[in-house]
């Protein structure tokens, strides 16, 4: 089963930047699709950016400029690097992705999701 392993979370202050990184837990995992999604509390979770191998990247209106999303085959790795952070940004951040699994005679489409972790922005 392949897993979503995320980091580089944490607080920083308003202005500042973080990059949050999802790695699979398996070598042979390719990631195709993937999206960041976060959930601020008491409200629904928002996509926050996606990029898919037709569309390429996209942002949300409010992550549109600041966020870029990334993907990384050579690590096993998809990343979202986030500028001019501010307090509307603090939220558990979680990284989904497709992609294809190695089974050893076949690549398997998979889904996976991250485990969530926090970001928050101080005024």
């Amino acid at each position: 089963q392949v897993q979503l392993v995320e980091s580089g979370g944490g607080a920083v202050q308003t202005g500042g930047s973080l990059t949050l990184s999802c790695v699979a837990s398996e070598s042979t995992f390719r990631f195709t699709d993937i999206a960041w999604n976060r959930q601020a509390p008491g409200k629904q979770r928002e996509l926050v950016a996606t990029y898919t191998s037709s569309e390429g990247p996209k942002y949300a209106d409010s992550a549109q400029g600041r966020f870029t999303i990334s993907r990384d085959n050579g690590r096993n790795a998809m990343s979202l690097h986030m500028n001019s952070l501010n307090p509307e940004d603090t939220a558990i951040y979680y990284c989904n992705a497709e992609g294809l699994r190695y089974t050893g005679s076949r690549w398997l489409t998979t889904s996976v999701r991250g485990q969530g972790i926090q970001v928050t922005v101080s005024s």
